[in-house]
């Protein structure tokens, strides 16, 4: 195995200064001079998380060997143990600064001096909502990672771990509840005569909430198996959710804006939308930036050749992350625009989750020894079992090129296919290349797929929904 990676020392004796003037300045100045205070510590925070990840996993990656947790690298020509579940590192750090940054949205209510009398705030100002829904998140987080670590250890199937993230996601749905969440959804413009401009989907909106909390964690688990994808995948997710965030911040008024966080007065300086939708962007952002933080000091030890493995420990809590942000932020649906490679592969992989087509245990691809570049891995087809169903969908999905057949020659009989993922399809098209490579085109896939994402939520959207995109 490749020796440990470590930060350049010159890198980190720029990042810790940096990450801790950015947590203690908006303690030093006064309040009512502060410019989006909170996020400035927030962006702090976040780089405190880069720096306490990718520290830790080498540090405790022994630790986690001696007591189990390891695994071997398949796509490899070594044996050596490779620390697992190093996505409960990343989950640990991530709650305890999210732990410690709660006092600062709300550091503006805590004070008691001359200019905050002169505003009228009062001890009834508090945002409470705005704190129980903060801590709803952070209890669903905990309860995400609990539920990871539980899969981790004793390798739960399938068919038990799917409803796994409902019971995370209760939290959510109570305070969603709470502060009378809108449960409708707005009518395409060619539609509205059919079904007026507003459709109130009561209780089926809440199930749709738990089921994408659901299918975040598994969307993300699914594509997996090859150095980095798991949490590439996540870090990219999650710098798009932050993209669209800062979409919604007063920019143009933000010098002169001089706001209290989290149910202060934000003046007359927002060009479009409310306090309460900055607020619920604010919260989001809040959350995913400490997020991007964890991710990339993972991703700087699970590149390939990978010296680390996320488990399923990373997959739950970093989709339940996203899930809360999606789902407190109000912009589920759009939330679901930037899983647009995770629901492709998803789709994909149906005919094998429900056993339409045989599922071997690994879908990941295959290693050739002689040449160190990556082939399709294949999903034997018993000639035995014949199913018309399976020979229509593979021969469609052969049609359109993802998936390779492999057919009897005498019986004209479907014997074989590549194994339905994203990561055999690329193989597919490109053909055989090495883990790297490989890796770099599902994140090039997934950058694509949160462009096309901004694309059809702030251009297209326009042809078919009236009013601001934001």
């Amino acid at each position: 195995m490749p020796p440990p990676r470590s930060l350049p020392r010159a890198l980190t004796l720029f990042l810790i200064p940096l990450a801790l003037s950015l947590i203690v300045r908006p303690l030093l100045k006064a309040p009512s001079s502060l410019v989006l205070p909170a996020l400035e510590t927030n962006v702090g925070f976040a780089l405190l998380a880069f720096l306490t990840t990718a520290y830790l996993i080498p540090v405790l990656g022994d630790n986690f060997v001696k007591i189990g947790l390891k695994g071997r690298d398949m796509l490899k020509t070594y044996d050596d143990a490779i620390p697992e579940c190093q996505g409960l590192i990343c989950a640990a750090v991530y709650i305890t600064l999210l732990t410690l940054f709660i006092p600062f949205p709300f550091s503006s209510f805590f004070a008691r001096d001359r200019e905050y009398s002169m505003s009228g705030l009062t001890k009834g100002d508090f945002p409470h909502q705005q704190l129980a829904t903060y801590l709803s998140a952070l209890l669903s987080f905990m309860a995400a990672t609990m539920l990871g670590l539980l899969d981790d250890l004793f390798d739960i199937r399938w068919r038990y771990k799917l409803p796994i993230p409902i019971i995370a996601s209760i939290p959510l749905l109570l305070v969603y509840y709470a502060e009378e969440g809108l449960t409708t959804v707005v009518i395409p413009i060619p539609l509205r005569k059919f079904f007026g401009t507003m459709v109130d989907l009561g209780p089926l909106y809440y199930v749709y909430m738990s089921l994408l909390s659901t299918f975040c964690t598994n969307a993300i688990n699914i594509l997996a198996g090859v150095n980095g994808v798991e949490v590439g995948q996540a870090l990219i997710i999650a710098c798009s959710v932050a993209i669209n965030d800062l979409l919604y911040l007063p920019w143009p008024y933000t010098l002169r804006l001089g706001s209290r966080q989290l149910g202060g007065e934000w003046g007359a300086g927002l060009a479009f939308g409310s306090k309460e939708l900055v607020e619920r962007h604010l919260l989001s952002l809040y959350f995913m930036l400490p997020l991007i933080g964890v991710c990339s000091g993972l991703i700087f030890h699970n590149w390939y050749p990978a010296r680390a493995f996320p488990g399923d420990t990373l997959c739950y809590f970093t989709g339940m992350a996203i899930a809360a942000a999606g789902i407190l932020g109000h912009f589920s649906k759009t939330l679901l625009l930037f899983f647009i490679p995770q629901i492709f592969n998803f789709i994909l992989s149906c005919p094998q989750l429900f056993g339409i087509v045989p599922c071997p245990r690994h879908r990941l691809p295959k290693l050739n020894t002689m040449s160190m570049l990556l082939n399709n891995s294949v999903a034997e087809i018993s000639p035995q079992k014949p199913s018309l169903l399976r020979d229509i969908v593979l021969r469609t999905l052969a049609f359109l090129r993802l998936t390779r057949l492999t057919i009897d020659p005498k019986t004209k009989r479907i014997t074989a296919c590549t194994n339905l993922t994203i990561l055999n399809v690329l193989l597919i098209w490109f053909g055989p290349m090495t883990e790297e490579a490989l890796v770099v085109r599902v994140m090039l896939t997934q950058c694509a797929g949160s462009a096309l994402a901004f694309f059809v939520r702030y251009g297209v959207a326009g042809f078919v929904y009236d009013g601001d995109r934001r």
